[in-house]
């Protein structure tokens, strides 16, 4: 099978490898869709990500979708859950799987993840999906997936006004949520026109002097970070899901402080699988607009270059 594998920064390369073996309890996937993330991007440009660094050549890519060969289920269509908790920690048995001590994550550390045409994955953590679901909207289930959990985090209520700072797709999934979730009125801001084009055309408007009762900073920068505070009304809460460059974040205390604001750091996903599959299925989230770009894998390089370069929505890869 064909794999694209990570060396170093800016650094992948494919390589042919044998199949996967599945052993007890996982079965093989072919991998027909994997979206490229603000993550994988934090690999590809700078060889890690907080403080975990490429310490072997490894295979990117969580967001995936593929379908199942050999066993009983063969044939079934499936969005891959790329977190395996141990469901034996604390924060597993308290409810928190996204906060497992001892988590496997795919593209992460020791663990290979979907850019490559074959995969072993846990049977557990295969999510049947319908036919009304296409293989890339099935990969972006895992995105939807942060943003369902990071809207958990935000204790919305009906009627409420929320705004959203940095509008790539996990925040334009967010904008969409809103929505559902009963807001009366949604604000966004991206520097990208492009972007803050597709936030417009979800019903948003952009930020101006406006304090919302509910804030979502997705794009890790500290210019986001300091946006975001300067949107929330005295008393809100900001929900900070984006990742920053060289693992920090600062902003002006002053602000949050004299707002008396409440800042929620969201990681990852809980177990939201099917309510993300049900938004999909009922086309209550339009996830198929959110892909700009498609490469098959042996065009990865130029995928993960497009992505960095920001210049669209959500890149995928077709294995």
């Amino acid at each position: 099978m064909l794999v694209a594998r990570l060396h170093g920064a800016g650094d992948v390369r494919l390589t042919t490898e044998g199949d996967p073996v599945p052993a007890a309890g996982e079965s093989l996937v072919e991998v027909t869709s994997v979206g490229l993330c603000g993550s994988d991007l934090h690999w590809f440009t700078e060889g890690g990500i907080g403080d975990a660094v490429v310490s072997r050549p490894l295979v990117l890519g969580h967001e995936m979708a593929g379908v199942i060969r050999g066993g009983e289920r063969d044939g079934t269509r499936v969005a891959i859950d790329p977190a395996i908790p141990c469901l034996r920690c604390e924060p597993c048995l308290e409810g928190d799987p996204n906060l497992c001590l001892s988590i496997i994550f795919a593209g992460h550390g020791g663990c290979d993840g979907g850019l490559r045409q074959l995969m072993a994955w846990p049977s557990h953590r295969l999510h049947p999906i319908p036919d009304t679901i296409s293989d890339d909207d099935g990969a972006l289930l895992e995105p939807l997936g942060v943003a369902l959990h990071a809207y958990d985090h935000a204790h919305q209520r009906l009627g409420a006004t929320v705004a959203v700072v940095g509008c790539g797709p996990i925040g334009l999934m967010l904008v969409q949520l809103a929505w559902i979730a009963g807001a009366t009125r949604v604000f966004a801001a991206d520097p990208l026109p492009h972007r803050m084009a597709a936030a417009v055309r979800h019903g948003a408007e952009p930020i101006e002097a406006v304090e919302a009762d509910l804030v979502f900073e997705v794009s890790g920068s500290d210019g986001a970070v300091e946006t975001a505070l300067r949107a929330a009304k005295p008393g809100a809460r900001v929900v900070l899901v984006g990742i920053p460059d060289g693992d920090r974040t600062t902003f002006p205390a002053s602000i949050a402080r004299r707002k008396g604001l409440t800042l929620v750091l969201s990681r990852r996903m809980g177990e939201v699988y099917p309510r993300a599959i049900e938004l999909a299925r009922q086309k209550r989230v339009d996830l198929a607009a959110l892909v700009s770009a498609a490469f098959p894998l042996d065009q990865v390089a130029t995928a993960m270059t497009t992505a960095a370069a920001r210049e669209g929505l959500k890149v995928v890869v077709h294995p």
